[in-house]
């Protein structure tokens, strides 16, 4: 959400955004709410005032005079009514504007349409490090090579007993999976991993709810624009209590983790506010059917370390940790050794609240492509003022905080590229460096 004072004085450069993020939204009509808005707010004081008044200097009337001026509030009564409705109906469309209003990206995000408008900002490998997108000789040798046919995750996890998706579809339905023996404790390995790592960091470990009320989800952005893959949890005991307002399940963390600092206003010194959680996270995909139905890449319900910060409304600070944010995504990777790349997200292809968006894509051999493992964004102070996360700055003055996230590790998506990275000529799979210990073998075989 940004200031309605901003939007009136920018008009253009919300209009530019809203074009470039590809938002349904009209903001001359939201301009046109707003005079509504603050025309009927300043006539409704004017006549409380008045009210106010003549309640002061009814006591000093003759009955006659308290008599006209009784008839005459009345008048004033029945307008002060109608004006509460008219403001009530204009403040519903109002506020449901103001929900869709999009932040304004940052100068180094690129204009673009959809994923195609992304930029490849590096690449990285075991062999080569980082490496820059404009060395195309060394970027086209990144990927894992083979001296054999690769074989896709589905039918090495399959041949080693350790997914079973017709099961899974049976009992869960439609992108249901069963994880099996290795694959199990790989997925857990990777979490722990993930939960240590940023620890180590600084970071505030926490097991947030997966059920969030509304509030949580329009404060982070997820409503109104992603609330079609919010599966709403609503019970037969819920409806004959008279309970009418839905949970829901979170799709990620990241709104419960800003719920959790929701109307509070913190020290500048307080800042930043480091917190990193894991949970269980469940997604409709709704519009995604069709698209990577096939084994695991794009399921229902999966596990996620999510990072979020609450810093000071800075740019420069915003930059640095959205920059931070990344480099820990990447050390997951590296920790694993697989090939990634990181892209700077278009304005099509990144969601409304972002000022500016990265995506790291490992490499997934059976695709001979990359595919979306992390994400790390920075909202400046889009989220803060849907949730009112406030500081106080040094200055004294209170100020909307900026926010941040990032994917530390989502499985079992992960799983994709660790199967078929590490896939021998045999079937079987080298265990990566980091996930011995919990895994407890160097090598997974048939069974």
């Amino acid at each position: 959400m940004l200031d309605i004072k901003f939007i009136r004085e920018n008009a253009d450069k919300v209009k530019k955004a809203v074009q470039d993020k590809n938002i349904n939204l009209d903001v001359d009509q939201l301009l046109d709410l707003d005079a509504q808005r603050r025309a009927l707010t300043t006539e409704s004081e004017s006549l409380q005032a008045t009210k106010n008044q003549v309640s002061k200097e009814i006591p000093k009337l003759s009955a006659e005079d308290k008599k006209i001026k009784l008839l005459e509030m009345k008048e004033v009564d029945l307008r002060a009514n109608e004006l509460k409705e008219k403001l009530r109906a204009v403040l519903v469309k109002y506020e449901e504007l103001m929900y869709l209003v999009p932040n304004i990206p940052s100068p180094e995000t690129p204009i673009g349409k959809d994923d195609s408008g992304n930029v490849p900002w590096s690449y990285w490998s075991p062999a080569l490090g980082h490496v820059d997108p404009k060395e195309t000789e060394k970027v086209k040798s990144i990927p894992t090579k083979f001296d054999f046919e690769v074989k896709d995750h589905m039918t090495l996890a399959k041949a080693l007993d350790l997914l079973d998706t017709e099961a899974g579809v049976k009992t869960a339905g439609f992108r249901g999976y069963y994880l099996k023996n290795e694959a199990v404790l790989m997925h857990y390995g990777i979490l722990w991993h993930a939960l240590k790592k940023m620890q180590e960091k600084g970071f505030a470990l926490m097991a947030p709810p997966v059920l969030g009320r509304s509030f949580a989800f329009y404060g982070s952005g997820h409503f109104p624009f992603g609330r079609a893959d919010q599966y709403q949890v609503m019970t037969e005991e819920d409806l004959q209590k008279g309970i009418t307002e839905p949970v829901y399940l979170s799709g990620t963390s990241e709104p419960n983790l800003l719920a959790y600092v929701a109307d509070k206003t913190f020290e500048e010194s307080e800042l930043p506010v480091k917190m990193c959680g894991i949970s269980s996270c469940f997604r409709g995909e709704i519009g995604s059917y069709g698209k990577d139905t096939k084994g695991i890449y794009r399921v229902h319900e999966f596990m996620k370390v999510e990072q979020v910060i609450v810093c000071k409304a800075d740019v420069i600070e915003g930059d640095k940790w959205l920059e931070a944010l990344r480099e820990i995504a990447q050390e997951m990777l590296m920790d694993l050794k697989l090939p990634h790349r990181v892209l700077n997200i278009c304005t099509g292809d990144m969601g409304a609240g972002k000022y500016k968006m990265y995506d790291i894509e490992t490499w997934m051999p059976s695709r001979q492509n990359y595919g979306e493992t992390h994400s790390d964004s920075n909202l400046t102070d889009w989220q803060a003022r849907r949730l009112n996360i406030k500081y106080k700055g040094s200055d004294g003055k209170t100020k909307f905080a900026y926010t941040l996230n990032n994917t530390v590790i989502a499985s079992p998506r992960i799983l994709i590229a660790i199967l078929e990275n590490y896939q021998q000529k045999d079937g079987s799979i080298l265990v990566p460096d980091i996930l011995k210990p919990y895994i407890g073998k160097d090598v997974i075989l048939a069974k």
